[in-house]
């Protein structure tokens, strides 16, 4: 069973910085296809904030561009957002999303699929 568990989020005032940490068990890096974190604002939609692929290109939401770093450390089936000049708007709940295609494991096949975190709140003030 695949889980991912977020952590690092908090109260952090503006300019400041946060990194988050998204785990992912039941499932090794080789099977993923990418990883990335969401965010999802009161009444708004959730949306794309960083993404990296099974090959560790990049792509950032253009709200975040120059000021958000994702990465990931394969050994540890982990990835990072390191969050810095943080502004209000940048308040919401994130959340870590993992795309992985299909694979073997334990003898049985797993088809391609998305696994979301419980999430994490961040929260900027002015």
């Amino acid at each position: 069973q695949v889980q991912l568990v977020e952590s690092g989020g908090g109260l952090v005032q503006a300019g400041g910085s946060l990194r988050l940490s998204c785990a992912a068990s039941g499932i090794t890096s080789s099977n993923f296809n990418a990883i990335g974190w969401y965010r999802q604002a009161p009444e708004k939609q959730r949306d794309m904030v960083a993404v990296i692929s099974s090959g560790c290109s990049t792509n950032y939401a253009d709200s975040v561009k120059g000021r958000f770093t994702i990465s990931r450390d394969n050994a540890k089936n982990t990835v990072y957002l390191k969050m810095n000049s943080l502004k209000p708007e940048d308040t919401a709940v994130y959340y870590c999303k993992l795309t992985t295609h299909g694979y073997w494991s334990g003898g049985r096949f797993y088809l391609p699929g998305d696994y979301w975190g419980q999430g994490t709140q961040v929260t900027v003030s002015s």
